[in-house]
C-alpha cells in the first residue's frame, strides 16, 4: 500500500509540473526541509537549504516570466521538457525503497508523461487563449496555471488519494481536446471530390 500512495504522489506532483515547473520542485523541497516528506535515497538533496533557496528564485522568475506578452509562450517551448525532467526527478524522490528499475521505468512513463500532458493541454489551452483574446487574457490564465500548480502539489501531499480524482479529470480534458482537434481538422480539410 505504501508503494501505491508513494506512486499516486509522484503522479500528482508530476501533473503539478506541468502547470509549472519549480512550484512543485519548492513544495516538495519546503515539505522535505520541513521534515514532512521522507524523500528516497539519493534525493535528499531536495531537503537541503541550498535547493529551497535555489527552487524559490526559479520559482519567483518562472512564475514573473509567464506575465510578459510573448514570453509566456517562448517559455512553452522550453517548459514542455523540462515539466517532463521535473516531473520525473520527483516521482522517483518519493518512491520508497523500490527496484531502481521499476523506480525509474514509473518515473519517466508516468511522471514525466504526466507532466508532459499537462503541460501539453496547458500549452493548447495558452494558444486558444492567446488567439481568442490577442493575449490580453494569458495574465489570468498564468495566474490560474500557478494556482493550479500549488494548489495541486499541496493537495496531493496533504491527501495522495486525490490523484485518483485529478488523473481522472486530466485525462477527460485530455480526450476532450483531441476529440474537438480532430474534428476541427475534419471541418477545416479539403473534400476531394
Amino acid at each position: 500500500m505504501e508503494t501505491f500512495t508513494s506512486i499516486l504522489l509522484g503522479v500528482g506532483l508530476s501533473a503539478a509540473c506541468g502547470f509549472r515547473v519549480f512550484v512543485p520542485m519548492l513544495v516538495v523541497s519546503a515539505a522535505a526541509w520541513g521534515g514532512w516528506l521522507p524523500l528516497s535515497s539519493g534525493f535528499e538533496w531536495l531537503g537541503t537549504l541550498p535547493a529551497l533557496v535555489a527552487f524559490a528564485v526559479a520559482t519567483v522568475v518562472e512564475v514573473a516570466a509567464y506575465y510578459v506578452p510573448w514570453v509566456d509562450h517562448a517559455l512553452d517551448t522550453v517548459a514542455g521538457p523540462a515539466a517532463m525532467l521535473a516531473g520525473s526527478v520527483l516521482m522517483a524522490s518519493v518512491l520508497g525503497d523500490v527496484n531502481p528499475f521499476l523506480k525509474w521505468t514509473l518515473a519517466l512513463i508516468a511522471g514525466g508523461g504526466t507532466a508532459a500532458t499537462v503541460q501539453g493541454i496547458s500549452t493548447i489551452a495558452r494558444a486558444g487563449s492567446t488567439t481568442v483574446s490577442l493575449g490580453f487574457l494569458n495574465p489570468l490564465f498564468s495566474t490560474f496555471e500557478l494556482f493550479g500548480s500549488l494548489g495541486l502539489a499541496v493537495l496531493v501531499l496533504a491527501v495522495p488519494l486525490a490523484t485518483l480524482l485529478v488523473v481522472g479529470v486530466l485525462a477527460y480534458v485530455a480526450v476532450r481536446l483531441v476529440r474537438r482537434t480532430r474534428r476541427s481538422a475534419e471541418g477545416n480539410s479539403p473534400v476531394c471530390s
